[in-house]
């Protein structure tokens, strides 16, 4: 297959993106298929007699993917380095390129590639992707919206509300929270912009600066639980077995999560009775379905080590996707192999979407 393995962007995760993608564009092509790595922002400039050769390139496109920072990327200085300097978010040939290949392969993570507004760009465009649905993505990147469906549909989650510009100085008391609180982005992923907050001054800094976050125009806080984390990856609507994460210093971060050391990942956990696995298994299943999710995706859990009780952190639309993330870890422990779990993305988008 022709394929457009798609990443990078202007979100804040882009550096873990390319890292995605180059993993997927180069097993697809250990694996016979003509796949080419491609950043959406950035794009392919040459001539349009030019771009069939670009799924022949010998090195593939990978030579656009650097090593994974533990501090985001300036997103600014990235604007102004593309040189054409258009305000277009897809960079030149992008469209060209996704229209010739046989389905394009979603590497990107947060803002424009997780949040829905690409993936229906393509469905208009009558463009193939992997992954998750618009509707699905749009869900679940707002983890307010995402929050409410599921208090709605009995997945247990924490309690939680959202802050706006205009309401950001109000106080706790009024809000009906209480410290310690967790204060993070409403749509943004990795862990950035994510706060533990004990004090009145902590939490004044952290929502400051989850606005800040990507000029995010809503913040989300909700009541600290301590316990252990887990992650439910979901492929075809079926959970692959649980990891869990014991973060090197109190909170999965993006620090955490992509530096070597950052955390021991088990799967399957040895914390977890099995009556409990599968009762979590089955609230990633109906979490992934209420909101409205297709093909695969990742649900996070915390268990409160105070009474055992386990909530519905978020669901990830997109979520890491290099050979070590968390997803491939959990298909691994179920057999597959990395390479099988992109062909398996691809072959179940397919079904799902584009085959009569």
């Amino acid at each position: 297959m022709k394929i457009i393995v798609l990443a990078g962007g202007l979100s804040p995760e882009r550096d873990v993106s390319l890292i995605s993608g180059a993993g997927i564009c180069r097993t697809l092509r250990e694996r016979g298929h003509r796949a080419f790595l491609l950043d959406v922002f950035f794009g392919y400039p040459c001539n349009p007699e030019d771009l069939e050769k670009v799924f022949d390139l010998p090195d593939g496109g990978l030579k656009i993917a650097e090593g994974i920072k533990t501090t985001t990327p300036d997103l600014e200085a990235l604007r102004l380095s593309r040189p054409d300097q258009s305000d277009c978010y897809l960079g030149p040939n992008v469209i060209q390129l996704c229209r010739m290949a046989d389905i394009t392969f979603m590497g990107l993570h947060g803002s424009v590639g997780e949040n829905g507004k690409l993936q229906a760009t393509f469905d208009v465009l009558g463009i193939r992707y992997t992954g998750p649905n618009s509707l699905g993505c749009s869900l679940s990147m707002n983890k307010l919206a995402a929050k409410q469906i599921f208090k709605m549909s009995r997945v247990p989650t924490p309690r939680g509300t959202s802050l706006v510009p205009e309401t950001k100085d109000t106080p706790l008391e009024e809000l009906g929270y209480y410290l310690p609180l967790v204060v993070k982005p409403c749509s943004s992923g990795s862990s950035i912009g994510v706060y533990i907050v004990h004090t009145e001054e902590e939490y004044k800094e952290a929502v400051r600066r989850s606005f800040e976050e990507d000029h995010q125009d809503e913040v989300v806080i909700e009541p600290y639980i301590k316990g252990r984390e887990y992650a439910c990856g979901i492929l075809a609507g079926k959970a692959l077995p649980l990891v869990e994460i014991i973060p090197r210093d109190g909170i999965f971060n993006y620090e955490n999560k992509y530096q070597a050391g950052g955390a021991t990942e088990l799967c399957p956990p040895v914390s977890l009775d099995e009556k409990t696995q599968k009762k979590m298994r089955r609230a990633g299943e109906k979490a992934f379905q209420v909101l409205r999710m297709d093909v695969y995706g990742r649900a996070d859990f915390i268990v409160d080590e105070t009474d055992g009780r386990f909530y519905c952190l978020e669901m990830n639309g997109l979520p890491g996707m290099t050979p070590q993330s968390l997803l491939p870890l959990a298909a691994r422990t179920a057999g597959l192999s990395y390479g099988e779990l992109c062909e398996q993305i691809i072959e179940e988008s397919i079904n799902i979407r584009y085959r009569k």
